[in-house]
């Protein structure tokens, strides 16, 4: 058997590899740089742990977060794989120890956070080493276009400079739109790179968006319906994780809480009743956004619109990363907008920027708002809004998707649509300037608000034209002429500004259409198949849940949802026959074989009595 395949099912327990990981681990093994684009659970992570268990020297690998370190690290612990980091979570007697074993040979993965590069005392300790690899992890956050933007990142080609020597350099991220993925390249100096873009489609994933008028009471019911799973609330500021989690706690749902406000000692804890499943739900702001690699998580709700698509579908990624069904629902309301501008106009001071790129950071921040806040309301499939806007081709409609399941009637609002624009016209003749939706809105249903009087609003002859359309309905209509293209919004003064295709409506008789979403409720997810294999599968996650108990590990550490899955269905009955199920590998069957075989034992026993 070829070396990268025994290392694979050796340490991993997989008999083939997933769609680029080969054609990637081929080009580092030739000593060619690579560049990956693949979707969250698409195992990047092996793409650079095969090479480094093949290749001679240690395999460095920067990650962003501490958390996400102390999990891969763990994990290939587990998988036999001699692995480390080092961050700022290590005393100094710890990370002494680590050094002392890197002199000694004694790691063949070692991650690091991109800070340390920098300091004066890890150059010199890596200019003992042999480095065969250098893997930067989350790439994106080298470009001040990703929205995860980190100035650290850029000290990574001074670091390889200061080495002397070039290892073989490798870069991963799942989301990236092209002037991300161009940044990538240039600023780390890929080496005529390996590029390979496995796709951004995540299939097992259902994508939905609500506008409930009671926010709390359906996050509860969309709770509820999925207590048998693990599942992540995001919320957008500190203030709201604290009362989301309050009030799942108080309605009896095993919730913990994660955002920067909490002290390093808390957020560990949480994170740890979490990941060992002990709290089955956590509201947490996007400080939990990549910090997180359990892979049972069943759905993952955002209590608020985040601030870009890349942010959403990193977040919503979260999700499924077992390949099992799995829920992605935001819960929209348009203050949520708001709420998104304010923190992105007044961001935590970073003294690496200068005021120019402060601004350029801020404007590129709004118009990603923008494209964020047209998913929320397109009447079209999520999935393909996602897929374009990360430039890969699709098809018209998904079928997974809230939209896809949500009947849609055509609807001639051409008349509405004419006033509309002409209350818009007539507001920046008078004026001199555009106003908000809102503005607009209360001028067209006649509102004597002070500031419409003061500035002589209601003189126009639009004024009132629309006053017996609701305020909701008139939104969507002005919505919809938005993203036809018959307005534009202002993305720093929010103003509406007639586009030149309103000239063809109000003059030209153009005719224009709306789609309005039919009553039929949101799709539930299904219950579980009560058979006999689903039978055999809980009793394997208990199992699971006792033994990562005793080791105070997460329990997918021992094996995820998918293996058991696998191993459910296969019942193997012989170590040999144990083997062959998907994600077992020698290392873990040796551990956790003999119990595991000896629970679908006992399983078949009491079948055969039946």
């Amino acid at each position: 058997m070829e070396e990268k395949y025994r290392i694979l099912n050796q340490y991993f327990g997989y008999s083939s590899f997933r769609d680029g990981q080969e054609a990637l681990i081929d080009a580092q093994l030739a000593g060619r740089d690579v560049f990956g684009i693949m979707p969250t659970g698409g195992g990047k992570s092996l793409c650079y742990q095969i090479p480094a268990l093949l290749l001679d020297g240690i395999t460095l690998v920067v990650s962003p977060l501490i958390s996400l370190m102390k999990d891969q690290v763990a994990s290939l612990k587990k998988a036999g794989v001699p692995a480390a980091f080092l961050n700022s979570s290590l005393s100094t007697e710890q990370a002494r120890q680590v050094y002392k074993n890197l002199l000694s040979n004694q790691y063949r993965i070692l991650y690091i956070a991109p800070e340390r590069l920098a300091t004066e005392g890890f150059l010199a300790l890596a200019r003992k080493l042999k480095i065969s690899l250098l893997a930067v992890d989350e790439a994106h956050c080298i470009s001040q276009w990703g929205q995860d933007f980190r100035p650290s990142y850029l000290r990574i080609v001074t670091f390889l400079n200061a080495l002397g020597y070039r290892p073989v350099v490798s870069a991963f991220t799942a989301t990236a739109t092209v002037q991300v993925r161009e940044d990538v390249e240039r600023i780390l100096e890929l080496r005529d790179p390996l590029r390979v873009i496995t796709g951004y489609d995540r299939p097992n994933l259902r994508f939905e968006v609500r506008k409930p008028k009671n926010k709390p009471a359906a996050l509860l019911e969309l709770v509820r319906s999925r207590k048998e799973k693990s599942g992540i609330v995001y919320c957008s500021t500190r203030k709201e994780v604290e009362k989301v989690c309050q009030m799942l706690q108080d309605n009896g749902f095993p919730a913990t809480r994660y955002h920067a406000g909490l002290t390093e000692k808390e957020r560990r804890e949480n994170q740890d009743r979490f990941l060992y499943d002990e709290c089955t739900v956590m509201a947490a702001t996007n400080a939990f956004g990549m910090g997180i690699d359990k892979s049972n998580v069943g759905y993952v709700i955002h209590y608020n619109m985040p601030q870009s698509m890349e942010a959403y579908y990193q977040e919503a990624g979260r999700a499924g990363r077992d390949g099992e069904p799995a829920d992605c629902i935001l819960l929209f309301a348009p203050k949520d907008i708001e709420t998104a501008r304010f923190l992105i106009q007044h961001p935590s001071e970073n003294e690496e920027l200068s005021e120019a790129e402060r601004r350029q950071i801020t404007a590129q921040a709004l118009a990603r708002l923008d494209k964020m806040e047209g998913y929320c309301k397109t009447t079209g499939c999520l999935r393909a809004y996602i897929l374009d806007y990360f430039g890969e081709r699709h098809r018209e409609k998904c079928g997974n998707c809230g939209n896809c399941d949500r009947d849609f009637t055509e609807t001639d609002i051409t008349t509405q649509a004419k006033m509309i624009l002409s209350c818009v016209a007539r507001m920046h003749e008078r004026l001199g300037y555009f106003m908000g939706i809102s503005t607009v809105i209360q001028v067209l249903r006649g509102k004597e608000d002070k500031r419409i009087l003061s500035l002589g609003l209601d003189k126009l002859s639009t004024y009132g034209l629309m006053k017996t359309v609701s305020q909701e309905k008139l939104r969507g209509m002005v919505e919809c002429l938005i993203d036809e293209g018959y307005l534009r919004t202002d993305p720093e003064h929010r103003g509406l500004i007639l586009m030149a295709r309103a000239g063809d409506v109000l003059f030209h008789g153009e005719a224009v259409k709306m789609r309005v979403a039919g009553h039929g409720a949101p799709a539930k997810p299904k219950p579980a198949d009560p058979g006999e294999e689903e039978e055999l599968f809980a009793a394997l996650k208990a199992l699971r849940m006792g033994l990562a108990q005793r080791d105070r590990i997460p329990a997918y550490i021992v094996f995820n949802n998918a293996t058991l899955q696998d191993m459910a269905r296969k019942r193997p009955t012989t170590m040999e026959a144990f083997l062959e199920v998907s994600g077992v590998g020698k290392y873990k069957a040796e551990q956790y074989g003999k119990v595991f075989l000896e629970e679908i034992r006992k399983f078949l026993d009491k079948e055969s009595l039946r």
